[in-house]
């Protein structure tokens, strides 16, 4: 592959080698892939098996976001290989490297981080235009306006449950819609925390997405019987992408329909 248009430079600081026109992108991230495949319809040559947006994705599936086949990877002949530093791990990153293959790392832990690294990663990594959708984004959550404050506790599994911890982009959607994450100052990022400390939390909202773990009426709730439970869904809360335009409508929607199970 030819490298002539030099490296771009993703959010960790990696220099990229990257040619002056890209034309095979494969995405280790759902979030990624469905920025690149509504944004620069014909690049994306591959992608993860949790990749399920857009609806009808037609393309090579490469294994998990934690257990990509890095030989499918490379046999698909990408120009630029796309990952986050939450989601991939740094050894397949480093492998993939190490074989040759330009990898863009995104970071992305904010709002007000995953606007311009997906304006970076399309124009710096994917030599593509800033889409529509992207400044209607911006727009749309220059303008959110929090609901009434409610304190939360925000589960992503259980057996054994985890929640949401410190430095989330997850974390960071709530407040801005007013609800306070209460395990926002724990030391970890997604704790193992026993239900029974969950129950006592001072929370007075469960927010139950239905991803990574699938949170429904009858699979979740009623572990909580003193709390309203919002029923959300995962991708307008965890993905960054074309879905910020319409998370924060569907997001507030959701948690003001918070009740008791």
């Amino acid at each position: 592959m030819t490298r002539s248009g030099g490296p771009g430079t993703d959010d960790t600081g990696a220099a990229v080698p990257l040619p002056e026109r890209v034309r095979r992108v494969v995405s280790l991230v759902p979030s990624l892939t469905e920025t690149v495949a509504v944004s620069a319809p014909g690049l994306l040559a591959g992608a993860t098996d949790w990749c399920t947006h857009p609806a009808g994705l037609d393309v090579p599936r490469v294994g998990g976001t934690k257990s990509p086949d890095l030989g499918k990877v490379a046999a698909l002949r990408p120009d630029v290989v796309l990952g986050n530093t939450e989601e991939n791990r740094p050894g397949d990153v480093e492998a993939l490297r190490a074989s040759g293959v330009p990898v863009w790392m995104t970071e992305i832990r904010t709002v007000d981080e995953a606007l311009p690294s997906l304006r970076r990663m399309l124009a710096g990594a994917c030599r593509a235009p800033a889409p529509a959708w992207l400044e209607e984004a911006e727009r749309v959550w220059a303008r959110v306006a929090p609901g009434a404050p409610r304190a939360a506790v925000v589960p992503v599994w259980r057996r054994p449950w985890m929640v949401v911890g410190r430095d989330t982009f997850t974390g960071d959607v709530l407040s801005r819609l007013g609800v306070a994450n209460v395990y926002a100052g724990h030391p970890e990022r997604y704790p193992k925390v026993p239900l029974e400390e969950l129950n006592a939390a001072g929370a007075d909202l469960v927010v139950l997405p239905d991803e990574p773990y699938r949170f429904t009426a009858a699979d979740g709730p009623e572990s909580f019987p003193g709390l309203d439970a919002a029923l959300v869904d995962g991708r307008h809360l965890t993905w960054y992408g074309p879905s910020l335009v319409d998370a924060p409508s569907v997001l507030a929607r959701q948690l003001a329909e918070a009740r008791r199970y």
